[in-house]
């Protein structure tokens, strides 16, 4: 039976859209701390040209030297993620890749700050730009793990100085330093920290609305692409079915013309009088046998017709012997064999197993072999007909001593409406359909069937059907 393609091959983990979307972000990020790289440079250049005030440019500058060279390893990691990766194992590396940096990020933008004066600067606000950017990338429980460590690093950074601890680097920004109080400072802190597990309440929140949205979207665009598979392969399949209609028809008609008009020529001359009496029998006869001819092509018809139905899953498989139905078969041509005095043997495998087919479809295929190894066989010439298994199939022979098939012919026999040239010499009016309707049988109950030939030596066409026993057959 004809398999139907069910639509495209998507694999969901490589097509869901947050792999794509993590990778360009983390892009876009790398980018971005170039520019904050850049934007340090400058900041820290134009103050120690400006401001004569003391800085410790060296933590200062370390500390972004230290963001361009990790900076520089995550530029080469994002470039061997596209492309040694796919599917959920990028997703996870993906992930991880984004929480590393934006850890470091944090540590970073910490000791900016301490060195540059804690509280005063207002480059702790980028603590906040940070978790926004955590809650865009990551889950919702990491959000506020970065949430957090911020929080904790903002405290240590303020604490530190404002108690004395660690110094406190006076920004040159400010006239004079900030002398703040602790419950000052702890306002502080506890403010940034509602305002960063806030803002990653709220940013994830939203992200997680947008990634449901864009998962159903994703989902309605993976259901449409396999419709729309499903609709073109079934066009194709329309197209095909009515391609071969069509072909069907134009040689059918062609096929029935011919005898037709010699019926018909053949009557019109015998009842009109215009053929003398001695020639009306043999316009009759004539027609007799072209009538003959016109009732073996409607009965190929009708085989192909069944044939082709039995395609679409109308008929039901039975157990079927082929060495019976083989038996029937050359008791049918017996008579025909020993008048044109050709030797047929029959050779046949002891306890076959049966396969699954119609009995009257493989009784049609043995007569079809035969008869084309007679009619198409020199007088005197020799029939093998040989049947034997395997562990997985049983295989049918056909071989005859006959014209043989030319190797331009030999790919086209099976081709309906087809016949050989030597064939046409041989019986100008056969139909062509025979051997169409033994491979369309065959390969209906999972078989094959194949033609060898050797022009003037004769031709050997070989089948093979599946055991109906061989799914308890161990392989």
């Amino acid at each position: 039976m004809r398999g139907r393609n069910p639509g495209p091959d998507l694999s969901v983990q490589e097509q869901l859209p947050f792999e794509s979307e993590l990778i360009a972000r983390l892009g876009w990020l790398i980018r971005l701390r170039w520019l904050a790289v850049a934007g340090m440079v400058l900041v820290i250049g134009l103050i120690a040209l400006w401001f004569p005030q003391p800085l410790a440019f060296g933590p200062l500058w370390g500390v972004t030297l230290v963001i361009g060279l990790y900076n520089t390893g995550f530029a080469l990691y994002l470039r061997s993620l596209r492309q040694d990766r796919s599917g959920q194992d990028r997703l996870r590396h993906a992930t991880r890749f984004a929480c590393t940096q934006i850890v470091l990020d944090l540590v970073s933008l910490a000791v900016l700050v301490y060195f540059s004066g804690g509280v005063e600067n207002p480059m702790i606000l980028f603590f906040v730009f940070h978790v926004i950017i955590a809650s865009i990338l990551l889950p919702r429980g990491v959000s506020y793990l970065m949430a957090g460590l911020a929080s904790l690093l903002i405290a240590a950074v303020v604490g530190s100085q404002s108690t004395g601890l660690s110094p406190h680097y006076h920004l040159p920004l400010l006239e004079q330093e900030l002398n703040l109080e602790a419950i000052h400072i702890l306002v502080i802190v506890m403010t940034m920290a509602v305002t960063l597990f806030l803002v990653a309440y709220l940013t994830t929140s939203i992200m997680t609305r947008l990634r449901e949205r864009d998962r159903e979207l994703w989902e309605s665009n993976l259901t449409c692409q396999i419709r729309s598979g499903e609709l073109e392969e079934l066009n194709r399949e329309l197209v095909r079915v009515d391609q071969e209609r069509t072909r069907f028809m134009v040689l059918v008609t062609h096929e029935l013309r011919a005898p037709i008009n010699t019926i018909y020529s053949a009557l019109d001359l015998a009842v009109s009088g215009y053929a003398p009496p001695e020639k009306t029998r043999q316009m009759l006869e004539r027609a007799q046998s072209r009538a003959d001819d016109l009732l073996v092509l409607i009965g190929d018809l009708l085989n192909l017709t069944r044939v082709r139905e039995q395609e679409a899953g109308t008929e039901t498989a039975e157990l079927v012997q082929l060495e019976e139905l083989l038996q029937d078969a050359v008791d049918f041509v017996q008579v025909e064999v020993e008048e044109r005095g050709i030797s047929l043997s029959v050779e046949i495998e002891p306890h076959l197993s049966p396969v699954n087919a119609l009995p009257d479809q493989m009784k049609l295929v043995w007569t079809n072999l035969i008869s084309n190894a007679i009619k198409y066989n020199r007088p005197g010439g020799r029939i093998e007909i040989l049947l034997e298994q395997d562990e997985r199939r049983v295989t049918g022979a056909v071989y005859d001593t006959g014209i043989g098939i030319d190797s331009d012919d030999l790919p086209h026999v099976f081709d309906e409406f087809y016949r050989a040239a030597n064939a046409r010499e041989i019986s100008p009016h056969g139909t062509g359909v025979g051997l169409a309707i033994v491979r369309r049988i065959i390969e209906n109950w999972g078989g094959e069937i194949e033609a060898a030939s050797d022009p003037g030596i004769g031709t050997r066409f070989t089948f093979s059907l599946p055991r109906a026993d061989a799914e308890r057959i161990p392989a």
